[in-house]
């Protein structure tokens, strides 16, 4: 039988040490190597966490201790010093002011922005975040969005816990160290930065987990409002529905896969249409041009990946690049028909390779957004108890029921 990484890191004592030193040393190259002042200030703090962390991780009994440890002084105290000193990324003041023009001027999106801080470059949706700031002033701390990022993140990631765990037969030993390597994932530097320099794409990604999960646990209707809500976010979240729908229509059949769809298509479509009709062009200016490199004002996403370096470097780049994306989606989608995934770690990986190759590929982009598909496929193969078979259509799980759904089909 082969070694799952769950039970290495629980045999290996070395690998937690290890793992928090490396934590340390990432964060430690920022106050070097970085050019953005929060992302130094964090490194400074965080590393320091990190090496406290390693040092308790040692003794077996203390290795969830040092996950919280290491979240509490690498990701909530250096968010908590951002929060008071008013230090942060471009993100964060981008959705206090979108929250503001929605509350002012009912849309996020600006019809002649004076510069890129004036642009919205997210769904609707995400001026939710930036509401308690317009509601409560610019100098409240409760107001910065970050600590709504934060919050809705937490709480999607811990639904998505107890949506996995519900029903599963593992030992309490097992459970407890699910729980430490899930944790410590969270206070791993690919949530800590971007929970205290921006929080930007923490609600979609703890959403999507959430979708999936659900979705594998044959919630359709519960599924859907999760995709639906991420889609009105970013419309990076639009490939997990496709995803999701492929997941149920092989555990619950056809009749759920429509529902899951239709929820998603309709209170997304509620979310956004609004804004089509009363800003359609500021909208697409801003959401679409913007960051694919086509609109008027340059996107600051440069990191040298594929498609940057394609777009840059080749004539005709651009849309070679555009190609190579289209045809890595069609890829993407002809596996989830050919080979429908059964679990939420097999449809978190696809949806994990699906956007890494779309921020790979794509015109413009950063290395920080690869974080997002490394956190679903990890995140969730923590958490999904696989000792318990994957329910499907022809072969029901024997811990739950074959729902009427599968039979309809």
């Amino acid at each position: 039988m082969s070694t799952t990484p769950l039970q290495l890191l629980s045999h290996q004592r070395w690998l937690w040490p290890a793992g928090w030193l490396l934590c340390a040393g990432w964060a430690a190259a920022f106050p070097l190597l970085s050019p953005l002042g929060p992302h130094r200030d964090w490194g400074v703090v965080a590393a320091f966490g990190y090496l406290l962390a390693a040092a308790l991780s040692w003794h077996r009994n203390g290795r969830l201790l040092s996950a919280l440890v290491a979240l509490v002084a690498s990701g909530l105290l250096p968010l908590a010093h951002a929060v008071l000193t008013g230090e942060g990324q471009s993100e964060v003041t981008v959705i206090g002011r979108a929250g503001a023009s929605l509350l002012t001027h009912g849309s996020p999106y600006l019809a002649s922005p004076a510069s890129v801080l004036e642009l919205t470059p997210y769904l609707p949706a995400m001026a939710a975040f930036g509401l308690p700031r317009a509601l409560l002033g610019p100098h409240a701390a409760l107001g910065d969005p970050r600590l709504w990022c934060a919050a809705t993140f937490l709480a999607t990631a811990g639904g998505t816990w107890r949506v996995l765990r519900r029903g599963g037969r593992s030992a309490p030993h097992r459970t407890r160290s699910q729980a430490s390597c899930a944790l410590a994932l969270v206070a791993s530097p690919v949530v800590a930065l971007p929970l205290a320099v921006s929080g930007v794409d923490l609600p979609m990604t703890g959403l999507l987990c959430l979708a999936l999960a659900l979705a594998s646990r044959r919630q359709a209707g519960g599924a859907g409002l999760a995709l639906a809500v991420a889609c009105a976010i970013k419309w990076t979240a639009w490939p997990a529905v496709p995803v999701a729908v492929a997941l149920l229509a092989a555990v619950a059949g056809r009749r759920a896969a429509w529902r899951c769809a239709g929820v998603a298509v309709t209170v997304a479509t509620a979310l956004i249409a609004p804004w089509m009709v009363l800003a359609p062009g500021p909208m697409l200016r801003q959401v679409f041009a913007f960051p694919l490199g086509l609109g008027e004002w340059k996107t600051p996403a440069a990191s040298p990946l594929p498609g940057r370096l394609l777009t840059q470097l080749v004539p005709g780049g651009w849309w070679l690049a555009l190609a190579l994306l289209l045809f890595g989606g069609a890829a993407v989608a002809v596996s989830l028909v050919r080979r429908p995934p059964l679990d939420a770690v097999a449809a978190a990986d696809r949806l994990a390779v699906g956007l890494a190759l779309a921020f790979l590929l794509a015109p413009a982009g950063r290395f920080g957004y690869l974080a997002l598909p490394a956190f679903l496929a990890v995140f969730t193969r923590l958490l999904a108890d696989r000792t318990r078979p994957p329910a499907t259509v022809g072969h029901p799980s024997p811990t739950a029921p074959r729902p009427a759904a599968a039979l309809a089909t």
